[in-house]
């Protein structure tokens, strides 16, 4: 049983790393205004842009025109990442 928690939450932890990038990428992205019929471009927005949305509703992001949503989403992320994996050594180890 303790080899499922465990492998779940490696899952959970690979799936938090890769919305992290996700977010990265569509943070890069803004800076060079790709066209916005592009698939891809689409995608990463779709997925980004509920983040973003709660983000901003609940601080204020927008410091001398630079937007910080996704540097608060990473972190917040990376937070996540921590208390997972130290929910999962305190339960196991």
């Amino acid at each position: 049983m303790s080899e499922l928690v465990i492998g779940l939450g490696g899952i959970l932890v690979g799936l938090v790393n890769l919305y992290i990038w996700v977010v990265i990428i569509a943070a890069i992205l803004t800076w060079v205004n790709p066209d916005p019929n592009n698939p891809i471009v689409q995608i990463l927005y779709r997925l980004t842009e509920p983040a973003y949305k709660l983000t901003r509703r609940y601080i204020p992001t927008v410091f001398n025109g630079i937007d910080l949503a996704p540097l608060i989403i990473v972190i917040a992320l990376q937070i996540v990442i921590v208390l997972i994996q130290a929910l999962i050594r305190s339960l196991f180890y």
